[in-house]
């Protein structure tokens, strides 16, 4: 158990570090909360155009999005959708779902929720919105 938390916190320490060398960290854990938003949260949505301005705004390469997009589908599918990607990007993908559940439960959904409003502006919105 000690061995869990242990790697739990090593991981949210080395994530600030891993992300600011590596801009598309940054926008693998954007993209991962903005569609864990949209499933957790109620009336919660995404705008896939929104993230690839995102991806654009931060320079990242044409077809970024659709790269994240399919490695998230396939890693939390279990391969039933989406794509296997090249193995830093599922990396990055596994690190950003172990910070963003690890956040979930230490704020609470509700409160994760209301937290992302804030933190995703511009990548979600009310549906219908």
């Amino acid at each position: 158990m000690r061995y869990g938390f242990l790697m739990a916190g090593l991981l949210l320490i080395a994530a600030p570090v891993q992300a600011e060398d590596h801009p598309r960290s940054t926008y693998v854990t954007l993209v991962l909360q903005a569609f864990a938003a949209k499933v957790e949260c109620p009336g919660t949505d995404v705008v896939y155009q929104d993230l690839v301005q995102k991806a654009e705004q931060m320079k990242l390469p044409e077809g970024t999005t659709e790269k994240v997009r399919k490695a998230i589908a396939w890693m939390h599918t279990g391969g039933k959708m989406g794509e296997k990607q090249d193995d830093d990007l599922m990396a990055e993908v596994a690190v950003a779902t172990q910070a963003t559940d690890l956040n979930q439960r230490r704020l609470g959904m509700p409160n994760w929720c209301e937290a992302q409003k804030t933190n995703l502006a511009g990548l979600i919105r009310a549906k219908g919105g």
